[in-house]
């Protein structure tokens, strides 16, 4: 009996990956009817969305960024807020406020659009700073505090922010703070030309994305979110992610937080179920680490330093 009960667990395991898997090809298969041309980014939000992650997607206008969230949170049977950030928002448009309502003679608090599953920050760096904070605690312990009081955002949460490249003397840069918080950025790039073809193929008639249904439930992400949570990471590939992080530190002037280590290894456990394991091998370290490090480092070369600083740390820290 000793002997049949780690089989009988590690079975059901594997069919627990199997059907996170099958979660994952539905909801790619359905974003790939509106975005032409971007797998892997597409797996790279779900993945950060299966380890409790933020994303923020950065590139110059017109690539599909947009469209891209609206995508994702419609494949899901979920609530979905977009923001629309401005020089004039102020942060009690993105988190609510409480209101004095004169029939109860009492102040009422009504929620912002940050009280939603998804969130579509759309060019966050159009907002101040001071706005922009407005996300911060949501996104890292899951409420919102107004005029004193704590208020749960919906679980699962998730916020996927844009940003565009250019207009520089138009935008603000995001704190450090808040870029710490999202677990990943992404860029999208131009389409190859017979991706571009294929999408004006599609958006004749109707946009594809009003057709877009759901085929995953908040179930299956919680789900998803579960069997992710308990992929397996043995010492010796955390150790290589503290190998990792440190190497960063030691050779930047500000290098991979710990809550970049925690947060790498959230999507490495999330790559490991979309490639049907129950356990991470140093290639999901690998895949992961460059989205999920270069916008925390800062080195004396701002526009590509931190990726040079990637690749050497990936060749000078050995696997072992």
């Amino acid at each position: 009996m000793t002997d049949s009960e780690p089989t009988a667990t590690s079975r059901k395991r594997d069919r627990d990956v199997e059907q996170v898997g099958e979660i994952a090809t539905r909801v790619v298969e359905s974003v790939e009817d509106v975005i032409v041309g971007h797998p892997d980014v597409i797996e790279h939000i779900l993945t950060a969305m299966f380890g409790h992650g933020h994303v923020l997607l950065e590139d110059v206008p017109g690539v599909g960024k947009t469209m891209l969230s609206r995508a994702i949170a419609a494949s899901f049977d979920s609530s979905f807020k977009r923001v629309q950030f401005t020089p004039d928002l102020l942060p009690s448009d993105v988190t609510g406020a409480s209101i004095y309502n004169q029939q109860t003679q009492s102040f009422e608090f009504r929620q912002g659009p940050i009280f939603a599953n998804v969130v579509l920050g759309d060019e966050i760096n159009r907002a101040p700073p001071k706005t922009q904070s407005a996300l911060l605690e949501a996104m890292e312990e899951g409420q919102v505090t107004v005029d004193g009081e704590t208020h749960a955002v919906p679980q699962p949460f998730t916020v996927i922010a844009t940003q565009n490249t250019v207009e520089r003397d138009r935008t603000y840069d995001l704190p450090m703070a808040e870029l710490d918080r999202f677990m990943k950025k992404l860029k999208l790039g131009y389409p190859e030309e017979a991706e571009e073809s294929a999408m004006l193929g599609q958006v004749v008639g109707n946009h594809p994305i009003e057709d877009v249904k759901p085929v995953a439930t908040l179930e299956d992400l919680e789900r998803a979110r579960e069997v992710t949570a308990s992929v397996t990471v043995e010492k010796p590939v955390r150790d290589y992610i503290t190998r990792l992080s440190r190497y960063t530190r030691e050779h930047a002037d500000l290098g991979a937080s710990p809550r970049a280590s925690l947060l790498l290894l959230r999507a490495a456990q999330g790559r490991a179920v979309l490639e049907g394991r129950e356990y991470v091998i140093p290639d999901d370290i690998q895949t992961e680490i460059e989205v999920v490090f270069p916008h925390r480092i800062r080195t004396g070369f701002e526009d590509t330093g931190s990726e040079v600083l990637l690749e050497e740390t990936l060749d000078a820290v050995a696997v072992e």
